[in-house]
């Protein structure tokens, strides 16, 4: 059986040119996850190794998306090969349970573990730049201003949240968190 793993760790990023990568590989079954890479306990890729068995075929598209660490990757190829399963990179080629095989695994999963913990060195440093500008606020920018916020408000007082919301376009929710 040959089996696919996606899965993506934010929003932005595309669960279906994944899985339309594992379809056109002739994965039987793929199996999705959305989580967030630094997390170990990955439940659905936790149920998809204790699927696997023996002439069983792991495809997925890149080796991040396999393991958090290189430590975590190769215990894991290791229990793998231990069961008899083939694994396949689709951007590394198959992976083969010989010391080269393992070797090339090995220093492969070392290059991805450096590259994530670059982009999260980068993010923190453009951070810290931010936050010495003094008006850095973390997570995503307001939608609304506060003068739009205080009109839509001050339009509850005549109107219903149904009519304020077709009015400015300010969502029933929205207003009643800025009424807090």
């Amino acid at each position: 059986m040959k089996y696919g793993y996606a899965r993506v760790s934010t929003i932005n990023q595309d669960l279906e040119s994944q899985v339309n990568q594992l379809e056109s590989e002739g994965c039987d079954i793929i199996y999705r996850e959305n989580f967030t890479e630094t997390k170990a306990d990955r439940p659905v890729f936790q149920e998809l190794l204790a699927q696997l068995k023996e002439n069983d075929m792991l495809v997925i598209t890149k080796l991040d998306r396999f393991a958090r660490s290189t430590e975590d990757g190769i215990r894991i190829i290791k229990e793998l090969f231990q069961k008899g399963v083939r694994v396949h990179v689709l951007n590394m080629g198959l992976i083969e349970d010989t010391p080269t095989g393992r070797l090339i695994f090995n220093i492969m999963n070392a290059f991805a573990e450096f590259e994530r913990d670059l982009i999260v060195e980068r993010t923190q440093e453009g951070k810290a730049i931010a936050k010495l500008k003094g008006n850095f606020r973390e997570g995503r920018p307001k939608k609304y201003s506060k003068s739009q916020i205080n009109h839509a408000l001050e339009l509850l007082n005549n109107h219903s949240y149904k009519q304020v919301e077709d009015l400015t376009g300010i969502s029933k929710s929205t207003l009643i968190r800025s009424r807090r």
